[in-house]
């Protein structure tokens, strides 16, 4: 028999929602913010009920937000996924440090601004010999939420990454006044429409305006167009 384990996912179906599978917890991740609008640390509210198997909207345009109510098909949703395939590694760039590395794949970028404070995490990364640095950056990495950024420690050569349980966050960013992606944490697998199995990482944000250009991954569109999940 197939364990509980196995039976975690998320498909995405065609020009519709995400099928959620396996009982996946469900809540809201909301970016707080320091006395400067940077984002800070991440809030996460109470759990969203939902049954074992359940369908997030993907379109933007559900009235029953998370889930899914058939709009789109009412809006001829044309969900057409266009990210690169490419293992993570391949889509990165590498930025060298003393003693810790930072890989960078713009393309995956959720606009939660997590890198940005503290003289961003392009800069600490250099620094990185200095512990109240390595600690500051190391942090701010962690919290990126869709793992565009990695941390790599030069030594071992292995990830710096945060262990998480196997959950999705529904992102609320308040400075930006606007509702953000999925937040895939854990290592939750992702299946495409075709059938094709992304790569399996342990953060990864899912469109859920429907605009990106970069689907079933969300580019940041949601804070340009304001979405909001009201």
């Amino acid at each position: 028999m197939a364990s509980e384990k196995s039976k975690v996912r998320v498909t995405v179906s065609e020009n519709g929602p995400y099928i959620v599978t396996g009982d996946i917890p469900l809540a809201k991740h909301t970016i707080a913010t320091d006395a400067e609008g940077g984002s800070e640390a991440w809030q996460k509210g109470p759990a969203v009920a939902h049954r074992e198997t359940y369908a997030l909207c993907r379109c933007g345009a559900s009235q029953t937000k998370p889930f899914c109510d058939g709009s789109h098909l009412k809006i001829g949703f044309a969900g057409a996924e266009t990210a690169s395939r490419d293992a993570y590694l391949n889509q990165a760039k590498v930025l060298d440090g003393p003693t810790l590395q930072l890989t960078d794949a713009e393309s995956l970028c959720a606009f939660g601004r997590f890198c940005d404070p503290n003289g961003n995490v392009w800069s600490q990364v250099t620094q990185t010999d200095d512990h109240e640095v390595r600690t500051m950056f190391i942090r701010q990495v962690n919290d990126c939420p869709s793992g565009r950024l990695v941390a790599w420690d030069k030594a071992s050569g292995k990830p710096v990454e945060h262990a998480l349980p196997v959950s999705i966050g529904l992102i609320e960013d308040p400075e930006q006044q606007c509702s953000g992606p999925l937040w895939l944490q854990g290592g939750i697998p992702i299946v495409a429409a075709d059938g094709f199995e992304y790569e399996v990482r342990n953060r990864v944000t899912l469109c859920r305006c429907g605009a990106s250009k970069n689907k079933p991954f969300c580019d940041g569109t949601h804070a340009a167009i304001k979405f909001r999940d009201s």
